[in-house]
């Protein structure tokens, strides 16, 4: 699903985890159904329960912190929390400054909304969420990218006639187009190598517990379970 790493690799790696602390989890808490704030004011969404179901497998204590998407690496770098699970693919660049763990989604298509058919998605204006995935595919289509901080500025950009269309996870965007004068356009786009869980490449340990966590969840059935519950494509 989502997206690209942004361009501040070079932070010292001055965080470990230890294995006896809380394991924070980092993650956005805007992008449903993967992660999102609830009425209540917790994290909730489909990486919520995965989240947790994968931490009480691998016997840990975990907690759950929110962050800015814009900033989500480096805080995971600088050691405000010890991993990242925020609908994050897995891409090659990321993979240069943080470590994955195997995918816990196939990859999953984006697709382009818009407010009507025949929007030019070559040589218009295309919204997409920044450091993302998508936004970088626009930037390769010769397309005039715009983007914005956050998922829900990009499809408020093409209601008001900012931009063209958007271009977004389709897991994010079916629930928009069932709901507002958008409809999905063109074909759809397969980016990335499925979502992962980034880590420290410091703590390939910690890393290491979830990777199995995440390997049962697969062999039980219960993590397409869990995908099918949340209406997420990318089942294994």
């Amino acid at each position: 699903m989502k997206n690209l790493f942004l361009g501040t690799a070079a932070l010292a790696l001055t965080a470990s985890f230890a294995m006896a602390d809380t394991v924070r989890l980092g993650t956005e808490g805007a992008y449903p159904p993967y992660n999102f704030i609830n009425d209540a004011g917790e994290v909730d969404g489909f990486e919520r329960e995965l989240g947790d179901e994968l931490c009480a497998r691998a016997e840990l204590t975990c907690e759950w912190v929110t962050n800015e998407w814009d900033s989500i690496i480096p805080n995971l770098l600088s050691g405000n929390y010890d991993t990242i699970i925020a609908g994050m693919s897995i891409t090659d660049e990321r993979e240069e400054v943080v470590d994955f763990t195997q995918g816990y989604t196939r990859p999953s298509p984006s697709a382009y909304a818009a407010m009507a058919d025949g929007v030019d998605l070559k040589g218009g204006v295309i919204a997409a969420q920044a450091t993302t995935i998508q936004s970088s595919h626009v930037a390769e289509t010769g397309a005039t990218l715009v983007e914005f901080p956050t998922p829900d500025e990009t499809v408020a950009a093409v209601s008001a006639g900012e931009a063209d269309a958007v271009l977004a996870d389709k897991d994010f965007l079916i629930p928009i187009v069932d709901s507002t004068e958008l409809k999905f356009v063109g074909e759809d786009v397969f980016l990335g190598g499925g979502i992962g869980m980034a880590f420290r490449e410091s703590d390939a340990e910690l890393r290491g517990k979830f990777d199995a966590a995440i390997a049962s969840m697969k062999a039980d059935g219960s993590l397409n379970a869990l995908l099918a519950k949340w209406e997420i494509e990318g089942q294994f």
